[in-house]
């Protein structure tokens, strides 16, 4: 199972670098047999955005700017507990970066253009709201003899 796990994919064919992803371990809280005491199984990924020659310019400014809420002092922290295994958290580290990064980076959605419905619709609408009208009219009411 040795080596690093794979690269950290943006979008496309950009990946950052595993020199400029920090990797920190400690103890996970929460429950766990004798073993749990002594490994470190929780994980920590830092990543300096702010610093990063890793994307493209306007990726960058599009990142910084969505993820300002997240970042401290240009740096995003991900981290993961959830698994026992230290080599899964890394993974699912790993993955959230990569996630949080693709949704940072992804281009705006187009603007949305107003349209107006077309006549036809427009009439069709209306007829059916006139044909369900008479459909409840017609239910109901016994007129007494």
């Amino acid at each position: 199972m040795g080596g690093m796990t794979e690269p950290v994919r943006v979008r496309g064919s950009v990946v950052v670098p595993d020199a400029e992803l920090v990797w920190r371990f400690s103890r996970s809280s929460g429950p766990g047999g004798q073993h749990v005491n002594t490994s470190d199984s929780k994980v920590e990924l830092r990543w300096d955005l702010a610093a990063s020659e890793a994307l493209p310019a306007v990726w960058k400014e599009r990142a910084l700017e969505r993820l300002a809420s997240r970042l401290v002092d240009g740096v995003l922290v991900v981290r993961a507990s959830e698994h026992r295994s230290q080599w899964r958290n890394r993974e699912v580290a790993a993955a959230r970066l990569a996630a949080l990064l693709g949704e940072a980076t992804a281009p705006p959605p187009k603007t949305r253009r107003a349209t107006k419905p077309s006549r036809g619709m427009v009439e069709r609408r209306l007829e059916s709201k006139r044909h369900r009208s008479g459909l409840k009219q017609g239910r109901g009411r016994i007129r007494p003899e």
